[in-house]
């Protein structure tokens, strides 16, 4: 909404250089650039190693660009699962990727908290599964799942293809490239773009299963199947039209964060976090979701704000701070704030003096 500065976790407050950028990019004729232009394979190879470098992406990993991270859900399992799939679940996001195996007559199998808690030891199970997904950070809730739950699922499980859901941690929670297979987000929340563009990032054990699963003679989908985005992608290129405006703007906001200092910006994280959850734990009338500060979310905060959510909305919205709706069930409830780069510190600092001061 125009003149209001959006803590929605998405489509969140775009990042202040894209506007620069766009204007860039018409000035140039990026939209209406071929897809098997030199140009499109320059601009794509730009993205992809502004993302290698910003993540550290190690050389036998490929990046692919597809039209979601819902889309990844889909083409993950069609390329990567003949029989069995395991999905830990604690949040909507989580357990959609869950209900797309069952859709598919892929014999899933949920691991599932409550809404709000975070996965404990006991949830760690050795499986045959050639699949396990896990969400590093559920938007839908606000929970965390520590690299270090995320380890010990990869002990206890050396073979499955280990898959995180990384749509709203990134870019401020590095992914362990040792430990799981593949990597997926979207633009849309972190990176403060428009909505539109998914990034799929896959490394060699996860191209060699898909061989795998198509050499058993499973279809593997009319649609991005891992070999057609690993063929072109080996050109900068993709097997279909992609966004291409919106791949050019990944590249540049990339850039932008590495002159940043990717450090910098996970620290910046941390602090606009701690500011607000101690905001909320301050108000009589607000809590954190999480209750437990080891799973709460850094990236997406969610407050319990019960019969005072349109209080609250209403009273922040009139100091020019919208925040984000509760997901689901929670809608009336709840309402969820966004730590994206796109919002600076002092935002949050105006947002946790407003939050701290609020009294229905």
């Amino acid at each position: 909404m125009k003149g209001l500065l959006t803590f929605a976790p998405g489509p969140s407050q775009i990042y202040f250089t894209v506007e620069d950028h766009l204007r860039e990019a018409f000035r140039t004729g990026i939209p209406s650039i071929s897809h098997r232009s030199k140009t499109f394979e320059q601009l794509s190879a730009d993205c992809t190693n502004g993302l290698r470098e910003l993540f550290g992406v190690p050389s036998d990993w490929e990046i692919y660009f597809v039209s979601s991270a819902t889309e990844v859900w889909e083409r993950s399992l069609e390329n990567l699962v003949i029989q069995k799939s395991l999905h830990y679940v604690n949040g909507a996001f989580s357990a959609k990727y869950h209900e797309f195996a069952e859709q598919l007559g892929l014999n899933p199998r949920a691991i599932k908290t409550m809404e709000g808690t975070g996965f404990l030891s006991e949830h760690i199970e050795q499986t045959d599964a050639e699949l396990i997904s896990v969400a590093q950070n559920e938007t839908s809730t606000g929970v965390r799942t520590t690299n270090d739950f995320i380890s010990r699922i990869r002990e206890k499980n050396p073979e499955a293809i280990l898959i995180v859901d990384a749509v709203s941690s990134l870019p401020h929670l590095q992914p362990d490239f040792k430990l799981v297979d593949s990597v997926f987000f979207s633009v849309q929340k972190g990176f403060g773009l428009p909505a539109g563009l998914g990034v799929w990032m896959v490394n060699s054990r996860t191209r060699a299963k898909a061989g795998a699963v198509k050499e058993a003679g499973k279809l593997q989908g009319t649609y991005h199947t891992i070999q057609q985005l690993s063929d072109h992608a080996a050109k900068h290129q993709t097997p279909s039209t992609p966004n291409v405006l919106g791949i050019y703007l990944l590249g540049k906001v990339c850039r932008d964060f590495l002159r940043r200092g990717i450090e910098n910006i996970r620290s910046e994280t941390s602090y606009k976090s701690t500011v607000l959850y101690q905001a909320f734990s301050e108000n009589d009338h607000l809590k954190p979701f999480v209750s437990n500060p080891e799973h709460r979310s850094e990236t997406v905060i969610v407050a319990d704000t019960g019969d005072h959510t349109k209080k609250l909305y209403d009273y922040l919205s009139g100091h020019g701070l919208q925040p984000g709706d509760g997901y689901g069930k929670f809608k009336a409830t709840q309402l969820r704030f966004a730590n994206f780069p796109a919002l600076s510190k002092e935002s949050f600092e105006k947002l946790s003096d407003l939050v701290r001061d609020f009294r229905p």
